[in-house]
């Protein structure tokens, strides 16, 4: 039998879904719209996975992810990640991550620079964008350039970045407009006389 599990557990933005191994944890499922569709995409990404009790490992993410669901603060750092398969540069970015403090941000400009692959702000989205570690691994709280709020990975469900940074208290993020993806910004007028 293979040790690897799977438990579908409450928190304040809804039922989630985590996943784990020998190694540690193989990935966290953010709500979806329904508990029926959070199950099915835990079903279709870890086929070998049993619905069970969690280990300890697991349990301390779980306790962690509802924390900070909540609002709360906790450390997963010690969380056990099962990095098995994931290209190299990939388990760089999320080990860096993981370190980015509760109710702050980072660009993916940043991220690269402090990694020291300068330039590689693409790659860092890439490899953010395939993260199956959501919360443990914040991914939310790297943004695009102009600190917007742009897309979650995929296992982020139905929460959305904007959501997750303002349960963490983090600055309040915005989204552009379609004005300001396609006009460049535009001085502002003085009235006359002054």
């Amino acid at each position: 039998m293979s040790g690897h599990g799977f438990t579908i557990f409450d928190t304040a933005v809804g039922r989630c879904g985590i996943a784990w191994g020998n190694l540690g944890i193989l990935g966290v499922q953010l709500p979806e719209a329904r508990e029926l569709e959070t199950r099915r995409r835990m079903y279709r990404l870890y086929p070998e996975a049993r619905e069970q009790r969690p280990p300890v490992n697991t349990e301390i993410a779980i306790e962690g992810i509802v924390a900070l669901l909540r609002g709360g603060n906790a450390d997963m750092a010690d969380v056990a990640l099962d990095f098995t398969g994931m290209p190299y540069f990939n388990q760089r970015v999320y080990q860096y991550i993981r370190a980015i403090p509760r109710g702050e941000t980072r660009t993916y400009e940043e991220v690269a620079n402090g990694l020291r692959v300068h330039g590689a702000s693409h790659s860092v989205a890439q490899a953010l964008g395939r993260n199956p570690f959501m919360i443990i691994v914040p991914c939310h709280r790297v943004l695009e350039a102009g600190n917007y709020a742009d897309q979650m990975a995929p296992n982020a469900g139905v929460i959305s970045k904007r959501r997750l940074l303002t349960i963490e208290g983090a600055h309040p993020t915005v989204s552009k407009t379609l004005f300001e993806v396609l006009l460049p910004p535009v001085a502002p007028t003085r009235p006359h006389g002054s």
